[in-house]
């Protein structure tokens, strides 16, 4: 059973759009999610037009890799080193830490997360 950051089971992020590296709604990681998509967050303009600016676009949908394109209020389960980035940046979205995958607290501490924390 996957653990969260709260040292909970970790509960599923988000079925619509259908996210996560194994797009199975959870943050789950492990082999082959070279990119670590561990932290589950709410996609925030700020956030989608810093991504944008930082060469990745959330925005556009990409059918061949199942990617919908994100608007403001999505959850996503992000790549952990780019939240951490964006945090440190003063622009990291939202964190719901019941759906952040343990994993996360390799790349960011739970203080950082609890600082940008929402509500499931």
């Amino acid at each position: 059973m996957a653990r969260n950051v709260l040292g909970g089971e970790l509960e599923p992020c988000c079925f619509e759009p259908k996210t996560g590296f194994y797009r199975d709604g959870y943050c789950h990681t492990g082999k082959g999610d070279d990119g670590v998509h561990s932290i589950c967050v709410v996609m925030s303009e700020a956030f989608l037009a810093y991504s944008m600016a930082q060469g990745n676009d959330l925005t556009t949908p990409r059918p061949e890799f199942d990617f919908p394109g994100l608007v403001a209020g999505d959850r996503w389960c992000l790549c952990a080193p780019r939240w951490k980035e964006a945090f440190d940046e003063g622009m990291a979205p939202g964190v719901i830490l019941e759906a952040t995958h343990a994993s996360t607290l390799e790349f960011a501490t739970l203080d950082e997360m609890k600082s940008c924390a929402v509500e499931l």
